[in-house]
Order: C-alpha cells, then structure tokens, then sequence
C-alpha cells in the first residue's frame, strides 16, 4: 500500500484524534453521535465527528487494521476511474460512509436521552461492503482465522446486525454497521453499474464449479 495513500491519512487521523479523546472526556462528550441532542440542538456535526473517537484501543485496533485490510481496494478502485482525483473521492465516500451510518441511528434514536455512539465501525464496513462489491470471491478471515468467502460473509454480517439491534444487549451501534454496510455497497454502484452484474456472475460461478 502506498505510504502516502489517503487511506493512510485516515487511519493516522483516526489514531490521533482517538487517542487524544481517550484522555479528554469533555472532548467524547461534545463529538460522540448524540441523536436527541443533535435533534434539538442542531449538533448534526456529531454524524461525522464521532467516528474519529473510539472507546478503548482494541475498539480502534480493530476497527483501524479492518480499514487497513480493504481500503486499499477501494482507493484503487476510484484511482483507476478518476485518475488522481480519485483518491479525492475515496476520501469523501469515506466520510459520507460515516454520516449515512450516523443518520440511520439518528433517525432511529432520535428520542432517546441516553442513546450515544462512537467509532469509524459504519464506515469501515462501508469499505468492506464496497470490497466486497469489487470482489466477491476473495477471502475474509474471520478472527484473522477462518476464511470465508465475501459475499457469504456479507450475508451473514447484515443478518446479525439487525438481529443483535432487536436483542439491544450490548452497548454497540449494530444499525450504524448495517446502514454503513448498505451504503459501501449501493454507493460503490452509483460510481459503477456495472459492477453489480459483475458481483452476481462471479457468485455463479462460484457454484457452478462445484
């Protein structure tokens, strides 16, 4: 991956900003996603600025080496299209990424006082979903162990989103992963038609040669 990739750039931004908040609450407090205040307040800065903070550093770890394993493909992807001003875009599907996941928890949590999120996790999987889009058939480690097959994955991942937000068991944004992930997907298409014809002839494929 190239160095100076703006892929890079995030990442490093992320990891400054997490870092310094870990250690200033007042700062948490006035970025993290927040949809009762922003309803009335008028704090819709927050969609974007909460997925810069995370809670601890395995919650950035995790979510910084995931950005790490597949942005790379996604900034090439807009590279080979638009050339140097690809990488421009990437930037901005990135953020977009992060204000689509924090608008759907918005619209969804918008009465609840006590309703607050952070962390780069709808857009990260923004960026997965937009990889899987790309390719299909590749493999994805889950716990860095067990490949499984993307779009298999992609499946799976959207069912448990949904299902783990109907128990509300945790304290994880799980619909601000599912909104990020829809829109990583639907969004790479508007660049790209011609993409999701792509994505179904490789899954055919796929079981047509077993």
């Amino acid at each position: 991956m190239d160095f100076l990739s703006v892929n890079t750039l995030i990442i490093a931004f992320t990891v400054l900003v997490s870092i310094n908040a870990f250690s200033n609450p007042n700062m948490l407090g006035k970025l993290a996603h927040a949809p009762y205040y922003e309803a009335r307040n008028k704090e819709y800065y927050r969609w974007l600025t909460s997925g810069f903070l995370h809670g601890d550093y395995m919650h950035l770890l995790f979510n910084m080496l995931s950005l790490y394993s597949f942005g790379p493909l996604v900034e090439r992807f807009f590279e080979l299209k638009f050339g140097v001003i690809g990488h421009f875009i990437y930037l901005l599907f990135y953020l977009v990424g992060i204000v689509a996941a924090s608008y759907g928890t918005y619209l969804r949590e918008r009465n609840n006082s006590y309703f607050h999120s952070i962390g780069a996790s709808g857009a990260v999987s923004a960026i997965i979903f937009a990889a899987i889009l790309l390719q299909p058939l590749g493999d994805i480690y889950l716990y860095y162990a067990i490949p499984i097959k993307p779009f298999i994955f992609a499946g799976l991942y959207l069912w448990y989103c949904t299902y783990a937000a109907r128990r509300n068991r945790d304290n994880i944004d799980h619909m601000a992963h599912f909104y990020g992930a829809i829109f990583g997907f639907a969004g790479l298409l508007l660049f790209e038609p011609r993409l999701l014809l792509h994505f179904f002839s490789e899954i055919v494929g796929w079981f047509q040669s077993f």
